[in-house]
């Protein structure tokens, strides 16, 4: 029973985890796109000849109800809708058996859609609409596969590039690459360990499945999954709980002489600059002493500090800062990927209350990582007492 049971829940629809501002903009999107297409089209050609066809319909569920999905992309619409129209009006030619016709015009164009990247579900109508389209789209011949599949899917696709950009989505959805801050080859920090891109792919080439999302996006989401974990794990803790609290500052006027002396004297890499009224107004680093923000090369220190202007001169006025009630899992990829090596820690009004740095937070994550058989000790107590009993 509980076999048959598991197997009649596979007919159960799943919920979808998208939100109503996804799902209006699907609505929305397939409304205008298709009005629009059909509008051109008539336009165009009146009624003079089958301008707009059904399997459109179908390609607007892809464009603007799952732009992500690779099934959506521009190449899959356009290549994929243009080669089954092709293959459709090939088989009809050449296969007296309409039933024949239509399945082999499908099943073909499946087959060249896997190798030319493009495939595209809506195609299997386009092709079975060409033999079973009756004499107007006869007549047409291979101008069918121009006008209107060509024309319609490139009209669609232009819509829904204009329609997802203006609803504030990625379309093509491609996957955006995150810079590496030092300009190296290696992985990312954070790309370093876990689940990496190398593993999904060789775990979907062994599933040898079509998965109806890209292994960038797949990513994307296993990596957005870690991360909520990692914070349920870690959101008790705060900056505020381990940012030093004596923070050495310097004016903006300050000499650049003293604030080499402060770097020095406490051995520090950077020194928040704050104003006259506490406020934070930039950031200078040891590295500001050696290399401008355009990379080129300054002499500050062969040449004398003491006789090279103003802390306002160096410094950095936008400045990545921290709140002290701020996460500390929220601070990993800044640390990490993003290369930071300390955050100011602010109050609402702006003023320096602190300054975590990267040694702060892999102290935090070390004695936490030290509390945790402590915190583990009484489940595994269980745990191996239930194994006792049981065996």
């Amino acid at each position: 029973m509980s076999g048959a049971s598991s197997w009649l829940r596979g007919f159960v629809p799943a919920a979808h985890a998208v939100s109503r501002r996804e799902r209006a903009a699907g609505v929305a999107g397939a409304l205008l796109g298709l009005f629009l297409s059909e509008w051109i089209g008539r336009m165009a050609l009146g009624q003079s000849s089958p301008w707009f066809i059904a399997p459109m319909g179908a390609s607007a569920v892809l464009l603007f109800a799952v732009p992500s999905s690779p099934l959506a992309q521009p190449w899959s619409i356009v290549g994929g809708n243009l080669l089954a129209a092709l293959i459709g009006v090939t088989c009809a030619k050449l296969v007296a058996h309409p039933g024949l016709a239509g399945a082999l015009a499908v099943a073909l164009t499946i087959a060249v859609m896997f190798p030319l990247r493009c495939l595209h579900p809506p195609g299997g109508a386009v092709a079975l609409t060409c033999v079973l389209g009756g004499p107007a789209v006869s007549e047409l011949g291979y101008g069918f596969a121009l006008w209107p599949v060509g024309i319609d899917s490139l009209c669609l696709l232009l819509i829904a590039l204009a329609f997802n950009l203006a609803v504030g989505r990625r379309y093509p959805h491609r996957h955006v690459e995150a810079a590496h801050p030092h300009r190296t080859a290696d992985p990312l920090p954070s790309a370093r360990v876990g689940v990496t891109a190398e593993d999904l792919n060789a775990v979907l080439e062994a599933r040898g499945e079509w998965v109806d999302i890209s292994s960038d996006d797949l990513e994307e989401i296993i990596v957005a999954a870690e991360a909520r974990a990692y914070r349920r794990r870690l959101g008790t803790v705060r900056c505020g709980d381990i940012m030093a609290t004596d923070v050495v500052t310097v004016g903006p006027d300050a000499p650049l002489s003293e604030a080499w002396r402060l770097l020095a004297r406490h051995r520090v890499k950077a020194l928040p600059v704050v104003a006259s009224d506490g406020r934070l107004a930039g950031i200078v680093t040891l590295h500001d002493f050696f290399v401008q923000g355009d990379g080129v090369p300054r002499s500050l220190v062969r040449e004398g500090v003491e006789r090279r202007g103003r802390v306002r001169d160096v410094m950095a006025a936008r400045v990545v800062t921290a709140r002290p009630e701020q996460a500390i899992d929220e601070l990993v990829g800044l640390f990490s990927d993003a290369g930071l090596h300390h955050l100011p820690v602010v109050s609402v009004a702006g003023k320096v209350i602190g300054m975590v740095t990267q040694s702060d937070l892999v102290a935090a994550l070390a004695r936490m990582r030290l509390d945790e058989p402590a915190a583990n000790a009484p489940l595994r107590e269980r745990a191996d007492l239930g194994w006792k009993m049981s065996a």
